[in-house]
């Protein structure tokens, strides 16, 4: 969905709906008003009336006559925005577009906040629009004939703002982030006969254009790496595998190692192999490419907007199918770090993928620290459902950091378990280890201990993001669907901790 949008110190035609954002206080100051007094004072009159419910999201709609032309007039409550951050900031948009009506196509927005508000006013104004913009978020690419009774009409947004220029260069680099949190979206959405191994690669290969360095390893490439682990999983699939490394410097030292290196698991499509999944639902496992898609989107980000990091990424694309050919459980496959692993359950296939990602990650880049995200386990979700991610680390400094973002961001994450004491979960008595714990109990920590075992010491984090890839409902920053849980979030690690 394609939105114009400007950042002006007057309204000029006042086309569409102007929306007037009120805060906790309920004064009318400056542009809000101008506005009010435009129209003889509807804005204060529904204030003084108590028309306005004052529910933090609650709207009111006006319909005010200035002796020109009748005028329709939206009075949104946002509550109390003194202790606002960026997050919060965000949801004012993302709440704001969903109060709109579908039919409305301009909207001009009035905001005039407290003094007492923390956070820059024309940051806020940036931010405002980029929670619309993350909201406005539509993927309709295969309605092609049937009528599309969801998507609004909204095409052109201008914020009144005391400085547009000033505005205009905070909202520089949340548009690239929007669009790299729309690629990642597109990406989950898209069903698995169209996103392929090699489909997804090459998306990854378009980033080239803004300066990514971009090489795709096809299957000849990987037995020569003797990538075992990802080749068993790949076994049973007619597409065939891909790894792609990404890399970008944004600083002026070219012989730099990167800060952190970002590793995703791509399975394109998730049958769970022999070790089959039950029908119902499978037709979610499209996404179980989502680390890959959240890595991807990352880098588009972090390069649109010029980021000043030098930082690198790997994906290990795979689809898991049973066949004739396909690994079975009880096989035994040599991953390229030269570790030999028992794949008890082929369902358990991501860890397999990502062992030699994460191998193959350190080996091409050693980068300082490394993180890897995946849709690794249902246990995660268990544990946390759909409000977190699950966070697991052998690094303090960098789990804080991670957390911290997520916090800020409103991508949440919680610290699990991931020490020693979980070592004879995964050891096997025919290999180095087995792909699966021993039981039922602590199943994504298993997952991330597995993982674990490939990062030769490196400050490492890994994300298991099986609950958090795809909404079965509305949010206030995503529709249903793929929600790009991830991107914001490292997006502000990399810029709070090596910009």
């Amino acid at each position: 969905m394609s939105i114009k949008v400007s950042f002006v110190s007057k309204s000029k035609s006042k086309k569409g709906l102007l929306l007037a954002i009120l805060d906790e206080s309920l004064e009318l100051r400056g542009n809000l008003a101008s506005l009010d007094k435009e129209f003889k004072g509807i804005i204060s009159s529904a204030i003084k009336s108590k028309s306005l419910n004052t529910k933090k999201g609650s709207s009111l709609s006006l319909f005010a006559n200035n002796g020109k032309v009748i005028q329709e007039i939206l009075v949104y409550y946002v509550g109390s925005i003194k202790n606002y951050d960026i997050d919060k900031a965000d949801r004012i948009g993302g709440g704001l577009f969903s109060s709109i009506s579908k039919s409305v196509s301009n909207l001009t927005i009035y905001f005039e906040p407290s003094k007492k508000v923390k956070i820059n006013k024309e940051e806020l104004a940036a931010r405002i629009i980029h929670g619309i913009k993350l909201r406005s978020y539509t993927f309709y690419k295969y309605k092609l004939k049937s009528k599309n009774n969801f998507n609004k009409s909204l095409k052109e947004i201008e914020i009144i703002t005391k400085d547009p220029a000033l505005a205009k260069v905070y909202y520089s680099p949340l548009k690239a982030l929007e669009e790299g949190v729309y690629l990642t979206r597109n990406l989950v959405s898209e069903p698995a006969n169209i996103l392929t191994p090699k489909t997804l690669s090459e998306e990854a290969s378009k980033l080239k254009t803004l300066g990514i360095k971009v090489e795709v390893l096809n299957l000849a490439q990987i037995k020569r790496l003797k990538m075992g682990a990802l080749l068993g999983v790949a076994m049973g699939s007619a597409n065939e595998p891909r790894v792609v490394s990404m890399s970008w410097n944004g600083t002026k030292n070219s012989k730099s190692k990167p800060e952190v290196c970002f590793v995703g698991k791509g399975v394109t499509f998730d049958t769970g192999g022999i070790s089959i999944k039950p029908s119902g639902g499978m037709e979610d496992m499209k996404w179980d490419m989502g680390g890959s898609g959240v890595v991807i989107g990352l880098m588009k980000a972090l390069a649109g907007r010029k980021a000043k990091v030098h930082v690198s990424a790997v994906v290990g694309l795979v689809e898991n199918m049973p066949s004739g050919k396909a690994q079975r459980p009880g096989d035994v496959v040599i991953a390229s770090s030269g570790h030999s692993i028992e794949v008890i359950n082929t369902d358990a296939e991501g860890r397999l993928v990502l062992a030699d990602a994460v191998t193959y990650a350190i080996n091409k880049f050693t980068p300082k620290r490394l993180i890897d995200l995946a849709t690794l386990t249902g246990a995660v979700i268990v544990s946390l459902g759909p409000q977190r991610a699950g966070l697991f680390s052998n690094n303090d400094e960098l789990a804080n950091n991670i957390f911290a973002s997520g916090e800020k961001t409103g991508e949440k994450v919680w610290r699990m378990p991931v020490g020693e004491e979980y070592d004879e979960d995964i050891k096997s008595d025919i290999a180095d280890m087995k792909n699966v714990g021993s039981g039922r109990g602590a199943g994504a920590t298993s997952g991330a201990k597995f993982i674990e075992q490939f990062t030769q010491s490196l400050p490492w984090a890994h994300l298991d993001i099986a609950g958090v890839t795809w909404a079965k409902g509305n949010s206030e920053l995503y529709p249903a669907g793929g929600t790009a849980f991830g991107v914001r979030l490292l997006n502000t690690y990399v810029k709070d901790c090596f910009e």
